[in-house]
């Protein structure tokens, strides 16, 4: 368990491009409409009875030319998010005024570019089995090159890192900004993270058995599995400065646990959950009853679902209002926690508290208060949760600095 105690930072800027939506104003529009971007899976040669939550205008963006080794899926995605709400403008803005050596670049990713690795496979050589010339791992494939292509791209010269800790790995990119800025070796940070789809990703959760046939429905009484997307999510971290607008948005608090119970299943009492989210309450110098709304990992598998509402009661009790927005936007893997703090931070603007999408009856041994239509209410503090493969847990809390 991490507990960090620093000061709480500023999200000055943030994106979020998914099935729902390119952009911010595209995607809290999505939330106020109940609007789902889950459709049954078209995706390249993937024959499943499976939903997927694609973004259609990743094929038609391209990489500046000077970028051409960065083309892959996933690095299309994260230029199609950079060029929304003019975040990337306010990315060179920050380098501009405080250095681009101390911006850092912290993204998580599960899978990074390895629909380019598939598709080089299918040309393999006939003599021995080796992959095109043409095919560049560094460029594409490793899990690095996310965080190259965009640092290249806007011009940043700090600390950068690639985080893959399964779906918690952008919540934790989060975390590590936080901590790079506290430690005063840079001043600002871009964090989030870009997944995309991929043959991988999609057979291998089928093998698994955790693919739902339909749409996903998190918390309900007859869920089935979850539903893969994909997404690019960024925010930049900055220290708050001394007059600040009440409506912004602060990153308040981050824990990280790793209970290490299995390599595809929550702990059964929810064990890692609770410490991190007991951790990110610790590190924000909040108490559970300061929090209003939690934004569940809520896949819509059985074993994650049971393993998370019983971590949320143990620290909330069974009456704070929760959600999960992956019916919505499906689950975008190392992408999701990032788009889930984006979303968070929007509904805090928005004073809204999502319903969550797809689930008609709550499961009534979840001891949660799960809200399945939206409900207009100011909310000062959102706890966002993110839980990966391997027992790796990491939660945020986000609140208004007014």
């Amino acid at each position: 368990m991490t507990v960090l105690n620093n000061p709480p930072l500023v999200l000055s800027a943030l994106t979020a491009t998914s099935c729902i939506g390119h952009g911010s104003a595209q995607t809290i529009a999505a939330l106020h409409a109940q609007r789902s971007g889950l459709a049954p899976c078209q995706f390249e040669t993937v024959d499943l009875p499976t939903w997927i939550g694609r973004v259609g205008e990743v094929d038609a963006q391209s990489l500046p030319a000077a970028f051409r080794r960065y083309e892959c899926r996933n690095n299309r995605l994260a230029e199609l998010a950079l060029r929304a709400d003019g975040f990337a403008e306010a990315v060179r803005d920050a380098a501009g005024r405080l250095g681009p050596e101390r911006v850092g670049v912290f993204l998580g990713t599960s899978t990074s570019g390895m629909l380019e690795t598939e598709l080089a496979y299918r040309h393999r050589s006939a003599s021995d089995g080796s992959l095109p010339d043409s095919f560049d791992y560094g460029g594409t494939h490793n899990a690095f090159s996310l965080v190259d292509f965009v640092r290249r791209r806007l011009q940043l010269e700090g600390p950068a890192a690639a985080l893959s800790s399964a779906c918690a790995s952008s919540a934790k990119a989060f975390a590590a900004g936080r901590r790079m800025i506290a430690a005063g070796v840079i001043d600002a940070a871009l964090v989030g993270g870009v997944d995309s789809l991929c043959l991988t990703t999609l057979y291998g959760f089928n093998a698994l058995q955790l693919l739902s046939p339909g749409p996903c429905r998190p918390f309900d009484l007859r869920r089935d599995g979850l539903s893969i997307g994909e997404a690019a999510a960024f925010a930049l971290l900055e220290r708050a400065p001394a007059s600040m607008d009440r409506a912004a948005v602060m990153l308040l608090g981050a824990g990280e646990s790793n209970d290490a119970h299995h390599m595809s299943a929550p702990h059964p009492d929810g064990l890692g959950a609770r410490l991190a989210i007991e951790a990110a309450l610790s590190d924000a110098g909040l108490a559970a009853a300061d929090i209003d709304y939690v934004n569940l990992h809520g896949t819509g598998t059985p074993s994650n679902d049971r393993a998370e509402s019983l971590a949320v009661e143990a620290v909330f009790g069974p009456t704070l209002a929760c959600s999960s927005t992956k019916g919505a936007t499906g689950h975008t893997l190392g992408a999701a926690g990032a788009l889930e703090a984006v979303l968070a931070a929007l509904c805090l603007r928005e004073n809204l508290l999502p319903g969550g999408l797809h689930t008609r009856h709550v499961d009534p041994q979840l001891a949660v208060n799960y809200l399945t239509a939206n409900r207009r209410a100011p909310a000062a503090r959102i706890l966002s949760n993110s839980f990966g493969f391997g027992g790796v847990n990491c939660s945020l809390i986000l609140g208004l600095a007014g």
